[in-house]
């Protein structure tokens, strides 16, 4: 499933290519034939992202609600674009530019109190509230599971997935097992700072890639390969890139999570 970089990055680029131009809409595959013939012609205004949520807003007070699940694709089209596939649910175009949506768990006109209610299930987003660590901080001190959970509960922290909840408690050196609520205020509001930090740097490359260069031997993120962008995510048994540990893996909440014994000790 796409983590919160990357639906941000999704309401960038589309309101780059498509906002304040009326679109033609429509449903290739046909599941979505009522909500398309709605916003056929409309002006896109705004693409709003909250978590792995994203809101296209049109004119005539109509809002798009799409969420893309663990099967959902995008496909944006600069020129002619192909012929949509026969799974294709959504497709948007202003003669020049078309979007393709494919395989969503969600695509749904919605109303305001729909979208306050999908909101208010969603913790503090860092990168459309990045000052909000208070919120951050008082959700994880309620908490007794283990923080490698805790992570992944969109109510606490609303955008971070498999891969960044490894990563970041191992840049933070705490152990996935740890109970949140015992991390303590100073290391909370220093992992926010974490995650909100990696998030953007995320959203900016369009990938994920979590190691300092120079640990590598390398000038810069462009030069690391494929296998050295992560330091523990899906490197089980390899030495940790810090001390060299073999990394370990269990499973929280029914995911698997890497970690390194040494570095991140109980």
């Amino acid at each position: 499933m796409p983590e919160g970089h990357t639906i941000h990055r999704y309401a960038r680029l589309h309101r780059k290519a498509l906002a304040d131009r009326n679109l033609r809409v429509w449903s290739p595959q046909g599941r979505f034939d009522d909500g398309a013939s709605d916003i056929d012609g409309r002006r896109l205004e705004d693409v709003e992202a909250a978590g792995k949520h994203l809101f296209y807003r049109w004119s005539g007070n109509r809002t798009l609600h799409v969420h893309l699940g663990l099967f959902g694709r995008f496909r944006l089209h600069n020129g002619e674009a192909p012929l949509p596939t026969d799974g294709t649910r959504l497709a948007m175009s202003d003669g020049s530019v078309t979007l393709y949506l494919s395989g969503p768990n969600n695509c749904e006109l919605i109303d305001p109190a729909e979208e306050d209610s999908i909101r208010d299930r969603l913790g503090p987003d860092p990168l459309a509230n990045g000052r909000s660590a208070d919120r951050f901080i008082a959700n994880l001190a309620g908490r007794r599971i283990p923080i490698g959970a805790a992570l992944l509960d969109q109510k606490v922290v609303a955008g971070v997935g498999n891969v960044y909840r490894a990563e970041v408690l191992f840049k933070e050196r705490i152990h996935p097992a740890i109970p949140a609520h015992s991390i303590g205020e100073r290391d909370t509001e220093r992992l926010w700072r974490r995650i909100t930090d990696e998030l953007r740097r995320g959203e900016r490359s369009g990938r994920i890639i979590t190691v300092e260069p120079d640990e590598i031997g390398v000038p810069s993120r462009r030069d690391l390969r494929r296998d050295e962008r992560l330091y523990v995510y899906k490197r089980d048994g390899d030495p940790c890139r810090r001390c060299g540990t073999p990394i370990e893996s269990t499973d929280l909440p029914a995911r698997t999570i890497w970690f390194c014994p040494h570095c991140q000790a109980r």
